[in-house]
């Protein structure tokens, strides 16, 4: 059983995918259609191996039909951008992390962070949860997964060759503050979840990957988006529900237009009673899977 903040770094690091037979590569996707306009929806995972397979005959089909492409963001290439967004929002220098912890949890993430080879005076000036998704992603970059391997790198660099526009629901900003908005408390257990599971991250995110690559939405939502969901109800609200809402009433609109769309954004978005399906579905909008 995946622990519910172990759950959430899978979303925010994206779910790790093992290299695979392309045959055995079943990512779930689904399709909306009206009388004038298709929006087909893929679930994504945001950090791949390089040698990851994970195209389908579905996906290059759908995707080679769509005249735009829309993605969570599309400005997170923009490395002096993003750098000056983590100093503004995820640093806290006057209020360090060693006045937030414990000192037995300072102690623990001292340690820690001693084993990804990153010394505790460069995460202590920054904020709770920026220290936790900092902690979660060096094991998983030093295994050798790569942002710049993932679907949504593919797909803007596929986007780029057939002069698709691509477009994005929120920006990189947006993404920063909504972790930023969460309590305090709940930012130190989400380091603390990351720093006592820092050796199991790869092999738990290789757990989620193999049933994304298999289409096991039942698996997916049992280890991912249900325990947020009943652990921690004002998380799941604010990563989840409040952010598949505003997707679904942009979904709506894009729908009254005409054309072929191409949707990519994280799986646990497409998963669970709160997906933006379901949402979708309130609106009397029917996705069907593809």
């Amino acid at each position: 059983m995946f622990r519910p903040l172990k759950a959430l770094a899978a979303l925010v690091l994206g779910l790790a995918v093992m290299a695979g037979s392309p045959a055995l590569a079943q990512p779930a996707m689904w399709v909306i259609k009206d009388h004038d306009s298709t929006i087909y929806l893929f679930g994504t995972v945001h950090l791949l191996k390089p040698e990851t397979k994970w195209r389908t005959p579905k996906y290059d089909e759908a995707f080679k039909a769509s005249e735009e492409i829309w993605l969570e963001i599309n400005d997170s290439d923009d490395m002096a951008a993003m750098q000056s967004l983590i100093m503004q929002i995820g640093m806290d220098p006057s209020n360090p992390l060693s006045k937030k912890l414990t000192a037995e949890e300072y102690k623990r993430l001292s340690d820690a962070s001693g084993k990804v080879g990153l010394p505790v005076t460069a995460i202590d000036p920054m904020k709770p949860w920026m220290a936790g998704i900092m902690l979660s992603a060096m094991p998983m970059l030093k295994a050798g997964y790569d942002p710049n391997s993932g679907v949504e790198s593919v797909i803007k660099g596929d986007s780029k060759v057939g002069s698709k526009p691509v477009r994005a629901f929120e920006t990189s900003e947006q993404q920063l503050r909504f972790f930023d908005s969460l309590p305090v408390p709940l930012q130190v257990e989400f380091l603390m979840s990351a720093v006592d599971d820092l050796d199991e991250g790869p092999t738990v995110l290789d757990k989620l990957v193999a049933d994304w690559a298999k289409g096991d939405l039942k698996a997916l939502e049992d280890d991912m988006v249900t325990p947020m969901r009943e652990e921690y109800p004002a998380l799941y609200k604010v990563l989840l529900v409040d952010r598949n809402a505003a997707w679904a009433v942009a979904l709506e609109e894009r729908l009254k237009g005409k054309g072929v769309s191409f949707v990519a954004v994280g799986s646990a978005h497409l998963i669970g009673p709160d997906s933006v399906q379901s949402l979708l579905a309130k609106r009397g909008i029917k996705a069907e899977r593809f």
